[in-house]
């Protein structure tokens, strides 16, 4: 009986299995870590002895221009690479900008659930949405959380495992669900996000190499991305249905939601913790909406967006965790208040293991250029292949997906990226605001197969509350499908847009 369901497994589940068994053959992944940090330092001495470099345009942030630059590959094996190795461990894992994001968010959400709210708030999401429709919206806000910068891998990420899991469904489906929305979709919304303006801006810089004034608006992809939210949302919830919950089977797990109906005091608590909420949204308005709201800095918010957003969330579920826990009765004193921020913090042992060895790695692959080298080195192959058309737009997405498992920062690699592809597709016809949109098609759909993102680990240690056996091949098996859909999927929009000829923004369209 089991070698016939064995053999009547597909394709696609034999190869998932292949790769999770294979992947979770692998030492743990702070083991796994650790020796890419000693595979690091050794390529860097052999690449060094071997003169590897290479030269491309920089943008000059002081005169706005592109200049010319050689990047060298820097040893860990040298005098200063020994010295940089034991200097920079602590300020490598202190400064690791996920590790703080995930604590201080983690504390507003561990007070909210150890409360009883995150509970009492999941039973009126299930008694009030269908069955039917919730992988939908946990990919689709998922894919709208990219507004609030991070905080949608830490609040939506394990909240996704969490609303499965009250529907009885897989938790491990749900956090896949949630992290394909956040992170394979970052670049599609409804709403333009910091990532908008960022881009255009180096790609402005770009096309200005061959036409002097050049400037691409914040508003240059919004179209195209309006669309792909949409092509997001079916396609997470396809392969979250279809692909990975069958493969995944029933939950046997120890994690469990009290389903029972809402009690009185629950409903009391409820009510007091939207008063909180509603309160805490106009208190926040009121700082962020006028021209001289306390969190603009000359008129700017681009400090709270960065890192201040973060803080407010934890405000944003702290508070109303609290309000619910003293109507409720869940909550006594302060002292249960600070136990509850305790075990919130310790539940993350786990994950802050990971990240010590994750952040040293990202660290000197950093230092040694050698995500720099590999950026470069594969643009200027596929420049040198000379597809025109489709083709070279297809193959420039497919390089950006690569390029991307080995070097995260979506506007570190497109500042090396621009001044080669912008100006060698003007040329061709296209304008810079089409070749902006490929990237990002390729520079978002591998996010969630890659080891170097910065929140690969979290989802990882996510994941062990549900699978305690479950590692990086575990997430990777789980996040491909998703992967290959998005790119596929996306390649599939962008290649109709194409034909038809349509805008992707506001006055702008893919031809010059």
């Amino acid at each position: 009986m089991l070698r016939e369901k064995k053999e009547n497994k597909g394709f696609v589940n034999r190869f998932l299995d292949f790769i999770e068994v294979g992947g979770n053959k692998l030492p743990h992944p702070v083991t796994l870590f650790f020796l890419f940090c000693v595979a690091i330092i050794l390529i860097s001495g052999i690449a060094q002895k071997m003169g590897v470099s290479v030269t491309y345009e920089v943008l000059n942030k002081t005169t706005k221009t592109f200049e010319e630059t050689t990047v060298e590959v820097r040893s860990l094996m040298t005098e200063d690479g020994v010295r940089y190795i034991f200097n920079s461990m602590i300020s490598n894992f202190t400064g690791f900008a996920p590790l703080g994001t995930v604590l201080v968010g983690i504390i507003g959400i561990g007070v909210c659930e150890g409360s009883g709210l995150m509970s009492a708030l999941i039973k009126k999401i299930v008694m009030s949405t269908h069955h039917k429709a919730i992988t939908a919206v946990v990919v689709f806000a998922g894919v709208m959380s990219n507004i609030a910068s991070d905080a949608g891998y830490v609040v939506l990420v394990p909240l996704g495992a969490v609303i499965f899991l009250s529907f009885g469904r897989h938790p491990l489906a749900g956090l896949a669900a949630a992290f394909a929305g956040v992170s394979g979709g970052f670049s599609a919304n409804l709403l333009l996000g910091t990532t908008d303006p960022l881009l255009g801006g180096i790609t402005t810089e770009a096309a200005r190499l061959l036409q002097h004034g050049y400037f691409v608006d914040a508003t240059a992809n919004y179209y195209f991305m309006f669309v792909s939210t949409f092509l997001i949302t079916i396609l997470g919830t396809f392969v979250t249905e279809k692909i990975i919950e069958p493969r995944l089977g029933e939950y046997h797990g120890e994690a469990e939601i009290d389903m029972t109906s809402i009690s009185e005091s629950e409903k009391k608590g409820l009510k007091g913790a939207l008063i909180t909420m509603i309160i805490f949204v106009v208190v926040m308005a009121f700082c962020i909406v006028p021209e001289n709201g306390v969190f603009r800095e000359n008129g700017s918010l681009k400090a709270w967006t960065s890192t201040g957003l973060i803080t407010s969330m934890m405000l944003f579920f702290l508070l109303p965790g609290i309000v619910y826990g003293y109507i409720a009765k869940t909550i006594k004193n302060d002292k249960d208040v600070a136990k509850l921020i305790s075990d919130s913090l310790a539940s993350m042992g786990g994950y802050m293991a990971i990240v010590f060895t994750a952040s040293q790695f990202i660290a000197y692959f950093g230092y040694t250029n050698l995500g720099t080298v590999i950026a470069v080195k594969g643009a200027a192959t596929l420049k040198v292949i000379g597809f025109t058309g489709l083709p070279l737009i297809v193959c420039f997405i497919i390089l950006t997906g690569f390029i991307n498992l080995f070097m995260g920062s979506a506007s570190a690699k497109w500042a090396i990226m621009a001044p080669i592809f912008v100006p060698m597709l003007m040329q061709l016809g296209y304008t810079p605001e089409f070749t902006q949109l490929a990237y990002r098609i390729g520079d978002s759909t591998t996010n969630i197969i890659s080891p170097l993102m910065s929140y690969f680990a979290m989802a990882v240690a996510f994941m062990q509350k549900y699978k305690k056996d479950g590692g990086m091949g575990t997430l990777i098996s789980l996040m491909l499908p998703y992967s290959i859909c998005f790119m596929i999927g996306w390649i599939i929009l962008m290649v109709i847009w194409f034909w038809l000829g349509l805008p992707i923004g506001p006055n702008v369209h893919i031809h010059m």
